[in-house]
């Protein structure tokens, strides 16, 4: 039985979710959560209401409306990466090669979410594979994404001196496959981020599974409402739940050539006098990019939830 003399309306921040169990934080004071019945919409980043339960437990009683919400889905479902962001960072490296697709797959969701991207080139001290990955890295620059050069283990202070700054005042989350150096990057960002880790997986129960949960670290030390938020690494970014004008609009380089075809409902695939498609034949669109929106294009007709 609920004590009623515990029980407390607070606003809090989600930061940290495995399952159906949320821990939250307000004002510093860490709750565990559960939302009522089986809903389980809740993203991190999440600002929520709270009727507390115990001193350190609460059941969510309210998500507050987003601003923005990022998350990726296959044919059968979706999975919520993060709430309220406002800007998100791809972490490649010069090795292990990273993958194209989901570079690309990743600034498709910013863009559809209304997110800001930005790509960090992790692992420069890494001379010899340096100006190939330049090379692939300069194709989404050359789209108007900013692409930041670091060294998380050669060089750490100059990678906090180039990202602290792009970091302030800002929701950002960090995202990338296994291996491209995220976490030494998140680990240089955020102060005692292992002992955080640690904290947030005791309270989740999650055991020794700390990398497969997004967590947020609030860092008010670079300004009012800076947050950091640090994704599982993964190999896949479905984006199933995008439909076909989202998609159009969500790859930039399409923006000069929409409405500029012959037929208005256009899907710029194998229409004739698409000005897409002749945008493509004459090297003004990457192809790998245009091979991409189809797949897309593809996957979100085969959606089953």
């Amino acid at each position: 039985m609920n004590n009623p003399k515990l029980q407390q309306k607070l606003t809090a921040t989600i930061i940290a979710a495995h399952g159906r169990h949320y821990l939250a934080e307000a004002d510093g004071r860490k709750l565990q959560c559960v939302t009522r019945g089986k809903k389980t919409n809740v993203a991190v980043g999440d600002i929520v209401q709270i009727t507390t339960t115990s001193n350190d437990q609460g059941v969510i009683d309210k998500i507050e409306e987003r601003s923005t919400l990022l998350y990726r889905s296959d044919q059968y479902k979706s999975k919520l990466l993060a709430a309220n962001l406002t800007q998100l960072f791809i972490v490649v490296a010069t090795e292990p090669g990273f993958a194209d697709d989901l570079v690309s797959r990743s600034l498709v969701a910013a863009e559809a979410a209304g997110i800001k991207a930005h790509l960090i080139l992790n692992k420069t001290d890494v001379a010899a594979a340096l100006p190939r990955t330049r090379e692939r890295v300069a194709a989404y620059g050359s789209l108007g994404y900013p692409v930041h050069e670091v060294s998380a283990t050669a060089r750490p202070e100059e990678a906090v001196q180039i990202l602290q700054p792009l970091m302030a005042g800002q929701s950002s989350i960090l995202i990338g496959q296994s291996g491209m150096g995220k976490s030494s990057l998140i680990n240089l960002l955020v102060p005692d981020a292992d002992i955080a880790v640690r904290e947030i997986s005791a309270a989740l129960d999650t055991g020794k599974h700390t990398t497969t949960f997004t967590r947020l670290y609030q860092l008010p030390e670079l300004g009012a409402g800076t947050a950091i938020i640090d994704s599982p690494g993964f190999q896949e970014f479905g984006l199933y739940h995008l439909t076909e004008g989202m998609l159009e609009r969500a790859f930039v380089e399409f923006a000069p050539y929409l409405g500029h075809c012959k037929f208005y409902n256009c899907r710029h695939l194998i229409e004739p006098q698409c000005a897409v498609l002749e945008a493509v034949a004459e090297g003004k669109i990457a192809r790998m990019r245009h091979t991409l929106y189809g797949q897309l294009l593809h996957e979100s007709s085969q959606t089953l939830y």
